[in-house]
């Protein structure tokens, strides 16, 4: 699985894998903990997310331009982990409003937690892409040097970029996998110092009471629910105001651990970055003439291979659009619909990190043996076939929703016990979501790292690090929309908003089949 690739991979990803530890134990709680800790509904809290999302893309952009113009991808990718590991930081501190119906002080505290995630979508920005940009030209260099040894030796090297950034790919989601059990396991640690109990719907269940002070049968229910036998109750509010305290020093607590990550990949890429290639600052010295003929020729191969890539961008921003439902509507119907009693709703998020890892070799397998006997499928396809499989995830779900005749969340949110009874409503088991992020992730092991081997086979040399920010910036557009999401979520029966990007998929699918020859040519 790793042999005969560029020694700089390994340690590349290792970096990578650090810096997206650290990022997984924050991106794990971020919705969750915005409605839990300054009372916001979903809606809300996902447009903040989704602009968090969109930031950390759209400016790897920016950072590609910088490393381009610079021609220092290690300094800008250094900038970037120091960066990030201060919005870590300040993310890690408790800061509590006494107020917490939107008074001066809750704003105060609101902007400076936007003001941190603002930190690391930029410090994620001049890192993540430029990185990527590095993998390739890894790639660049080695069949280079395997096209001096003869036509045979360069197809060889070819086959293998697919196949160094689903390496790449993985190492990214061992540090997934590992980061969605931090912060709940230290929110529950915190919660169980303070003879309280984890509960899903009681920080909203809080936030209302303070807000309004109305008492439901639900919240009774629900507070019951949450206190352990030594907890010195004295009355509602004073309890309302300590559960969201508690609830949220624990996952304030947890982004320490993210700091950490991102030193630890700081101290990684430092130690390496020797190993690492720049060949802009070698192609540089390199001055050479070509005739208005060569030049002409040139222009129309980077224009040829510009649409192409614009091409695929536009299928990406739609994949993504439908993919990270997985922080959104996917990580609140967690919440709502399924049984998640003993196990916290961000931490099945760590689905998709564990099938990528199981995943990958045998997909690596399986277009190796197809290649070996003449059958290889090429980048493009394997994208389109990545959109119908992300369609499959959601024909699922679309199933399960009508199956249990599901209403909208906020509507299933809002029914106590015997209303949920009396209407036949019941969670389902664990068992969808297993089978929902297995269909999500070979779509993505289709499409995201295929995707990155795509850009960095039609990017024009001296553009390497904008285009890899350009397949960021579609990523970004994508993740601009996720908010749409949650609102369809509770504002439909949900499975009309699982319907919505069924159809996304399916549509994206036929385009880009349509488009299949002419990307395959460009990029040959």
């Amino acid at each position: 699985m790793f042999q005969k690739h560029p020694k700089g991979l390994i340690p590349a990803a290792l970096a990578n894998m650090g810096e997206r530890f650290g990022y997984y134990i924050m991106n794990a709680v971020l919705l969750l903990f915005l409605v839990s800790k300054f009372g916001l509904n979903d809606a809300t809290a996902g447009i903040i997310y989704s602009v968090f999302y969109f930031g950390i893309y759209v400016l790897s952009l920016v950072g590609g331009i910088i490393a381009d113009s610079t021609q220092n991808y290690n300094k800008t990718i250094q900038w970037g982990l120091i960066i990030m590991s201060l919005g870590y930081v300040f993310l890690a501190l408790p800061l509590f409003s006494t107020d917490l119906n939107g008074g001066s002080e809750w704003w105060t505290i609101l902007v400076f937690t936007c003001g941190a995630l603002l930190m690391i979508a930029f410090g994620n920005g001049l890192f993540k892409g430029n990185l990527q940009a590095i993998v390739g030209k890894m790639y660049d260099e080695y069949e280079a040097e395997a096209a001096k040894e003869g036509p045979e030796a360069l197809k060889v090297a070819q086959e293998k970029r697919d196949s160094g950034f689903q390496i790449f790919y993985v190492f990214i989601n061992i540090g997934g996998l590992v980061a969605p059990f931090v912060a709940p396991l230290l929110r529950q640690w915190w919660l169980n110092a303070h003879q309280l109990v984890y509960n899903s719907d009681m920080a909203t269940l809080a936030h209302q009471y303070i807000a309004n002070g109305e008492v439901t049968r639900k919240f009774e229910e629900t507070l019951q629910a949450s206190m352990q036998a030594g907890y010195n109750f004295t009355d509602n509010l004073s309890f309302c105001q300590d559960y969201i305290t508690v609830f949220n020093q624990g996952i304030h607590y947890s982004f320490i651990a993210s700091v950490a990550a991102m030193l630890i990949s700081l101290l990684i890429f430092l130690g390496t970055k020797r190993m690492f290639p720049q060949p802009a600052k070698k192609e540089s010295a390199n001055v050479q003439s070509y005739t208005p003929e060569e030049k002409k020729a040139m222009a129309t191969e980077i224009k040829q291979r510009m649409a192409a890539l614009f091409a695929v961008l536009g299928i990406a921003i739609f994949f993504w659009l439908s993919f990270h439902q997985n922080g959104q509507s996917l990580s609140v119907f967690a919440r709502d619909f399924i049984r998640t009693d003993s196990i916290a709703p961000e931490i099945w998020q760590a689905l998709n990190p564990f099938f990528v890892i199981v995943l990958t070799p045998i997909i690596m397998w399986l277009f190796g043996a197809l290649a070996r006997k003449g059958k290889s499928i090429s980048t493009p396809r394997k994208i389109a076939l990545g959109m119908a499989i992300a369609g499959m995830a959601y024909l699922f779900l679309i199933i399960v929703s009508m199956v249990n005749h599901y209403p909208s969340g906020e509507v299933f949110r809002g029914m106590h016990a015997d209303q949920l009874a009396a209407a036949g409503l019941v969670k389902e088991g664990p068992w969808v979501l297993l089978v929902t992020y297995f269909f999500l992730t070979v779509a993505e092991l289709f499409i995201s790292p295929l995707g990155l081997s795509f850009v960095s086979k039609v990017a024009p040399r001296h553009m390497v690090g904008l285009c890899q920010g350009l397949w960021l910036g579609a990523t970004a557009i994508g993740n601009l929309f996720i908010w749409v999401g949650p609102l369809m979520y509770n504002a439909w029966p949900i499975h009309y908003c699982w319907a919505v990007f069924f159809g996304i998929c399916m549509v994206s699918m036929g385009v880009m089949l349509g488009m299949v020859k002419w990307l395959e040519k460009v990029a040959c």
